[in-house]
């Protein structure tokens, strides 16, 4: 099949060498005789080639679309496929690791899945190492519906104890969540942890072991916080590691645009939707949830 292009450059051919008339061109090519006289008009890029470089340098691994959403909370005027060929132009394109094939499984569904606010949290532990080879446990933390990081707690070791201290010192900020979500962890799957949040009055979710498609929301703000956070410092010690996780913890929330939450930040989308106002219209885009869930359940 002949590319429209390479169409319109035929004809333009057989009408510059005066082969046959530029209408007789055009009817042989299949192409309007307007198209072959349209003169492309070349825009003024250089003050957004500018900012896009500056916001691609301060967040090294967004994508061009969370720059377009950037670009537009500051006011510009300005489409995706501009920022996206000015981009590609720069060579500014993210490297993707290769996905394995794997065999197709059963199909993800999660369990209690959240409506609101403040009804489903999920948490999970990470690790990282100082430059010095010392081990960092993390006790990540999200609401589910807002997709807001509650908490990322840092330490050396992180026990049954220190996760009922972290999870009571969100209760009282917060209030306590209807479920919470985690793997079986032998933290998480304590007796102490259970009984306390029994007593507490939240009911705990445990994933079948082995499938963490099915804690995908927290699967998926991990892998964030991994890519965008971790692999990019290196943490001399426990308390410089304290602080940068917390300050990303704090860009994630407030200035970070969500794809699934129509590209708004996860504090602005709990602000829409507590407003007495109005519940922001869009929801959860669903087909984007589906996307993560798969994406989840193919890297892990």
């Amino acid at each position: 099949m002949v590319s429209p292009s390479a169409r319109k450059a035929a004809a333009k051919y057989l009408r510059d060498e005066e082969m046959c008339s530029e209408r007789r061109a055009c009817l042989l090519m299949g192409v309007s005789r307007s198209a072959i006289r349209y003169q492309p008009q070349t825009v003024e890029d250089s003050r957004l080639r500018e900012e896009i470089l500056s916001l691609s340098n301060q967040h090294k691994r967004y994508g061009y679309r969370r720059v377009t959403a950037l670009l537009r909370r500051e006011g510009e005027q300005v489409n995706h496929k501009r920022v996206h060929r000015i981009w590609k132009q720069e060579g500014l394109g993210l490297r993707r690791k290769p996905r394995r094939k794997r065999r197709r499984g059963r199909i993800a569904v999660v369990i209690q899945k959240a409506e609101r606010p403040n009804q489903v949290w999920s948490y999970d532990f990470l690790e990282d190492r100082t430059e010095r080879g010392g081990k960092l446990r993390m006790l990540a933390v999200i609401d589910e519906f807002t997709r807001e990081s509650l908490t990322i707690r840092v330490g050396k070791s992180m026990d049954a104890q220190r996760v009922i201290d972290v999870l009571l010192d969100l209760f009282e900020e917060r209030g306590v969540p209807e479920y919470i979500r985690s793997d079986n962890g032998p933290e998480f799957v304590s007796k102490a942890v259970q009984e306390w949040l029994y007593l507490i009055g939240c009911q705990a979710i445990y994933i079948e072991p082995g499938s963490p498609w099915e804690n995908s929301y927290i699967e998926s703000f991990i892998g964030k916080f991994r890519d965008e956070c971790l692999n990019m410092e290196l943490f001399r010690n426990l308390r410089e590691a304290s602080i940068v996780v917390e300050s990303w913890r704090k860009e994630y929330n407030e200035l970070r645009p969500h794809s699934s939450l129509g590209y708004q930040t996860p504090v602005e989308f709990a602000q829409a939707v507590s407003s007495s106002r109005a519940t922001p219209s869009f929801r959860l885009q669903p087909e984007k949830e589906k996307e993560e869930e798969k994406a989840v359940a193919l890297t892990l």
